[in-house]
């Protein structure tokens, strides 16, 4: 294929917001990943947008013209995703009136995205290998091969490691996988970049009649002191909540639909009962949880100003500083608060 096809998008990575070390470090791969004929492993939690960089790596790409086609791989048992990515030939089965062609046939010189990788079953392990080793598939029902011009890029939410370990994942379709590998981190280890994808969001979804839409800075506070277990995608959820639920131009903290302090407080992940200890050790629990959220909050509204919050709470710079670097809380995360609220 030619190097100067021109359907490239050179603007696939502005998709990809965000400015977290961790972030940039798994995202400057993409580049070199698209330019190269080789497989890719994207792996990272739910959310955390493993289909948006695997279409990243499509239209970067010489393949950019051509179908990028997907499928998550847990959607089928073991013989119905076998017929999903090869086809079948007429009489292949009962029911098969027809030739299918499959996804694989479908994506012709373009991407095949297979989400949720690990939980293929044993043969359709086997058929990928011998795709991906050496570009060759048989339809179900058929005799023959045929080519498969296609480039594989697939995604994991698993721990492969333990996976290979215990022999439910062929080591050598790993390896073969994993030419290039791209970790996305969670987005509770990118905080930083929560209050750039708020308002990305609030842009992206805000409706026409709603044109001036801002978050306040205790919602701004609220986003940045959850620790978002379903990650970009359960953010962009609570800020399109948020949208709708709001009664005014501003968007409150209870608008997300976010746990309250109190919730928090006495969730089974900060507090359980059954497993109670000592009256000092459960009162410490409780001030560093008080401290952090009291922290992120004057740190919210001081726009990440350390000396102006210092002064507020009523203590030493240098003291107040020590605060912050206890509980992990950097400036930088506060200073992007400005984006999307009232001035």
């Amino acid at each position: 294929m030619a190097s100067n096809t021109p359907f490239r998008d050179p603007t696939a990575l502005a998709k990809l917001i965000g400015s977290a070390p961790l972030f940039i470090r798994a995202i400057e791969l993409i580049p070199a990943a698209a330019r190269s004929e080789a497989a890719v492993l994207i792996s990272g939690e739910t959310g955390t947008g493993k289909e948006l960089v695997a279409r990243a790596i499509h239209y970067l790409s010489d393949r950019a013209g051509f179908p990028f086609v997907g499928v998550n791989c847990g959607s089928f048992t073991d013989t119905l995703l076998e017929n999903e990515l090869f086809g079948h030939q007429r009489g292949a089965f009962t029911g098969a009136q027809a030739r299918t062609e499959g996804l694989i046939t479908q994506a012709h010189r373009g991407t095949l995205f297979l989400d949720e990788v690990d939980t293929l079953p044993p043969k359709a392990q086997v058929d990928l290998l011998r795709v991906v080793q050496d570009k060759k598939f048989r339809p179900v029902g058929s005799s023959s091969e045929q080519e498969a011009n296609v480039r594989i890029v697939a995604a994991t939410n698993a721990a492969m490691e333990g996976l290979l370990r215990a022999g439910t994942f062929r080591q050598d379709l790993y390896y073969r996988l994993c030419v290039f590998s791209i970790h996305l981190p969670p987005l509770r280890d990118r905080k930083e970049d929560i209050s750039t994808l708020a308002a990305h969001f609030l842009s992206k979804h805000a409706p026409a009649d709603k044109p001036n839409l801002r978050l306040t800075r205790s919602a701004i506070a609220g986003l940045i002191a959850w620790e978002w277990p379903g990650n970009v995608r359960e953010l962009e959820n609570a800020i399109i909540r948020g949208i709708y639920l709001c009664q005014a131009d501003s968007i409150e903290a209870s608008d997300l639909g976010l746990p309250s302090d109190a919730e928090k407080l006495t969730s089974p992940t900060c507090w359980n009962l059954a497993q109670t200890q000592s009256f000092t050790s459960e009162k410490r629990k409780v001030i560093k949880a008080f401290e952090k959220e009291y922290l992120i909050r004057l740190m919210s509204e001081h726009r990440g100003n350390v000396t102006h919050a210092a002064r507020a709470a009523g203590k030493e710079r240098r003291d107040f500083g020590k605060l912050l670097k206890r509980h992990g809380l950097d400036r930088k995360l506060f200073r992007a608060v400005a984006v999307g609220l009232p001035q």
